[in-house]
């Protein structure tokens, strides 16, 4: 990777000399940077107001009830976790992060919820059915209000910021039950 980065460098520096516009290279190379380092600032911001609510509704209690909403969704999905189990919470936090487009918050959520998995796991070398289920659902990660991205098209002057809710909530959903589905008759040929 470091080779491919030195030679796009080397490349531009040299077209840029070339063509003597080593003045907009170089104002150009700032001017990215700076836009780098305000987006994940930007991230960074709303990855800490996603884990101050997320701790907020954690020390309420309300993510008891929103686990006991969920709980019989999630049950369903997740046949081999027992009803009480921490898992069962985390996955609701993490499907919950995703539903409101916070993708960078759902991975601590994401992490926490594999290790919780890992504790029902027999045989730590190989990987549950729900760990696998867990992945794809989490990958494919439904979103009913993409914030991200809203966010991230507002910031950069998008008119209507607002124009992704709908294609994502149908991609989003697309993916997961053809992901779930695809999981399922996997499992069934292979067993």
């Amino acid at each position: 990777m470091n080779t491919i980065w030195f030679l796009l460098i080397g490349i531009s520096i040299l077209f840029s000399v070339v063509n003597n516009r080593l003045d907009e290279f170089t104002k150009s190379l700032f001017e990215a940077t700076k836009s780098a380092v305000e987006v994940s600032l930007f991230l960074l911001g709303i990855v800490a107001l996603w884990l101050g609510i997320t701790k907020i509704i954690e020390d309420s209690g309300l993510v008891h009830r929103l686990s006991s909403l969920f709980r019989i969704f999630v049950s369903r999905l997740f046949k081999n976790i027992p009803p009480d189990h921490p898992a069962i919470t985390s996955i609701t936090l993490n499907f919950l992060a995703n539903l409101f487009g916070l993708g960078n918050a759902a991975t601590p959520l994401g992490i926490k919820v594999m290790q919780d998995l890992q504790s029902l796991n027999k045989d730590s070398e190989t990987i549950t059915f729900e760990m696998m289920l867990f992945i794809i659902i989490n990958t494919a990660s439904i979103q009913l209000i993409p914030f991200t991205v809203i966010g991230i098209l507002s910031d950069f002057g998008s008119s209507n910021p607002a124009a992704v809710v709908l294609p994502t909530l149908l991609a989003t959903i697309l993916s997961a039950v053809f992901a779930v589905g695809t999981l399922w008759v996997c499992r069934k040929l292979l067993k």
